[in-house]
């Protein structure tokens, strides 16, 4: 299959994989893939194992489902008692835990939450269904901003009054400038998330790797993708550079996605939010922009999203900041499984503890 064969072919991995071999110093140079899609693929290439002595992989917050705070599913599930709503979510958010609930839990005992593949389908259900209120549950980064924006854009041409979105969108460059300052973390490179930067391109992480003198490389998704941005990152770190490379042009675009960068700028606006296990992060959010506020749904039902630190023996927080791998979480694959999750990296399927529970992590 075109761009597939080729990504994984294993002479070529063999090949990369005793060059960053050779490349490699000591101790091994430190990396964060920022995105669970990467994650997801490293653990089911094995390249944390094939790495291992090389390079030091450890994930970040890249898993959107991860990050939502638990104060959002509590908002969610308020909103879903109140009479006459439909929440619509895609089917990995039902079973992120909130304080005490999660969504699937709630429509069991009778609220109306329906899967959707798309933000357009809530609304053609809003446009089906008019006697209801439909609540589509916008959880996303750059990449899914503009598919939501688009929607509410579609629901306020077609002058639906029935669709609302309760967001929870995210900007990714400024939680990697937050890790990138903590000292516990240690991180000598960036694994830049390919989907993002489809969007926002290759510029916004300049000054990222400027300020901080981090080397910054974005990569794509095969593992061969992923084995020479690694290479190019121990390449600058040999150089003495730190830059911004990218190893996925045939996805990314230096300038990103004009059209989509487009509707993001006039759906939304910059906001402080917090981010689950790392706080509040300034700017690092997306909210409703005033023009479309009737399609806010903290403010048409007047049900807010209060962020607040877990309290929690999960320690989903340190994976997403790279702190510890899931085997250093006292629950995992004891108290949290993927069937009984405890925390959302176990929810997801580009969930850190998730990848590692069904593929193994290798070494660190």
């Amino acid at each position: 299959m075109k761009f597939i064969d080729e990504f994984r072919d294993p002479a070529a991995v063999r090949a990369l994989v005793e060059k960053i071999r050779r490349d490699a110093g000591d101790p091994p140079m430190r990396l964060m893939e920022v995105c669970g899609t990467h994650t997801a693929s490293i653990a089911r290439s094995g390249l944390r194992s094939l790495l291992s002595g090389a390079v030091s992989l450890v994930s970040g917050p890249g898993c959107p489902v991860c990050v939502t705070p638990d104060g959002y599913v509590d908002a969610a599930i308020a909103l879903g008692h109140k009479p006459g709503i439909t929440l619509t979510s895609f089917g990995d958010m039902l079973r992120v835990p909130g304080k005490r609930s999660t969504l699937e839990k709630e429509r069991a005992k009778g609220i109306d939450v329906r899967v959707v593949y798309s933000p357009l389908d809530a609304v053609a259900l809003a446009a089906a269904e008019p006697d209801r209120e439909i609540v589509f549950l916008g959880v996303g980064f750059e990449t899914t901003a503009p598919a939501i924006g688009g929607a509410i854009r579609t629901a306020s041409d077609r002058k639906l009054k029935n669709f609302s979105v309760l967001p929870s969108v995210r900007t990714i460059p400024e939680a990697m400038a937050i890790l990138a300052r903590d000292p516990e973390i240690r991180i000598e490179g960036f694994l830049c998330p390919g989907h993002v930067s489809v969007v926002i391109g290759t510029q916004p992480y300049e000054e990222l790797a400027s300020k901080h003198h981090i080397p910054c490389v974005v990569c794509g998704f095969e593992p061969l993708d992923i084995l020479l941005a690694v290479s190019m990152l121990l390449r600058q770190k040999k150089e003495g550079a730190a830059r911004v490379e990218n190893a996925y042009p045939r996805g990314v675009a230096p300038e990103g996605n004009r059209k989509a960068r487009e509707v993001i700028a006039e759906v939304f606006a910059p906001c402080d939010t917090g981010w689950r296990g790392i706080g509040v992060i300034p700017g690092s959010g997306l909210r409703i922009s005033d023009r479309y506020a009737a399609f806010d749904a903290e403010r048409k039902h007047g049900v807010p999203v209060i962020f607040a630190m877990e309290d929690t023996p999960c320690r989903c927080g340190d994976v997403l900041k790279g702190k510890i791998l899931p085997p250093e979480c006292p629950l995992f694959g004891k108290a949290c499984v993927p069937e009984e999750p405890v925390g959302p990296c176990m929810v997801s399927t580009e969930g850190t503890c998730a990848a590692y529970y069904k593929y193994g992590g290798g070494l660190r």
